[in-house]
């Protein structure tokens, strides 16, 4: 089940509108962070109402909720460490029977969602419907908890996975930047800047270059390098839940996104 589909059929109102009229208000407002917060005051989040419409136990809901809650911690650090964008709300799955999340469309991965053409700012989904699933503790207690030990296994195991990484820098079929066009059609954005933009590029960052350049990055996650200081696996944690919650960073978000939901 899209994650997508579950909200739409809530009704998710903005003024009596729908998500396509919000889209639009955000792209047109001069003042992309008012214009956000305008957004998420008209806006309640319902994922709660999956696990009470589905799971009417209460031994059964708590833990199918708590399963969530796992799963999205878990995909959010490894998502994180292999830099994987474009995570909007088509592109995420909950299965019915566990609540567990499932991510799909994995094609923007080791950050190449920062060369779209509205850079992605934030390191993982964790917008108000996500949180809400978790229950009262929100993104503290179990899924804070969960990220941290998701990112020590990780840390630990540092070696296996950068040699893993490592392969793809001698695949010759795998891209490691995305071109001008795929960034643009990947957004469903066109202009006539795209012509231009293709003729600047000229594909300046191409094979093992950018490979070694996604592998480095990666490394530096997986030691704790966040903004040239070096943190504890706590510390690590505590700035990207920060970063995934910013609202100044979610309002320049792609509208199409959906970072109000």
């Amino acid at each position: 089940m899209f994650l997508f589909s579950f909200l739409e059929k809530h009704e998710y109102k903005f003024h009596d509108s729908k998500s396509p009229k919000v889209i639009v208000t955000i792209n047109r407002k001069r003042t992309r962070a008012k214009a956000f917060r305008e957004v998420c005051q008209n806006f309640r989040p319902v994922m709660h109402h999956f696990f009470l419409e589905r799971f009417l136990q209460p031994a059964d809901w708590f833990e199918k909720r708590l399963a969530y809650t796992r799963s999205v911690a878990a995909s959010s650090m490894v998502g994180y460490i292999v830099g994987l964008g474009d995570r909007h709300a088509m592109n995420i799955l909950i299965d019915q029977a566990t609540a567990e999340v499932v991510h799909i469309d994995l094609g923007v991965a080791f950050e190449q969602g920062l060369m779209l053409k509205t850079p992605e700012r934030v390191p993982f989904r964790l917008t108000k419907d996500i949180v809400d699933g978790m229950g009262v503790t929100g993104v503290e207690g179990v899924f804070r908890r969960c990220c941290e030990e998701t990112l020590s296994v990780m840390r630990t195991n540092k070696e296996a996975l950068l040699t893993i990484v490592e392969v793809f820098i001698h695949d010759p079929l795998y891209k490691w930047a995305l071109s001008p066009l795929k960034a643009l059609q990947r957004q469903k954005e066109t202009d006539d800047d795209l012509e231009t933009s293709l003729e600047d590029s000229q594909d300046q960052h191409e094979g093992n270059k950018d490979a070694a350049r996604a592998l480095m990055r990666v490394r530096q996650k997986l030691d704790g390098y966040e903004e040239g200081e070096l943190r504890s696996v706590n510390g690590q944690v505590q700035q990207l839940i920060q970063d995934a919650i910013d609202p100044e960073r979610l309002s320049q978000m792609f509208a199409g996104w959906g970072a109000w939901m």
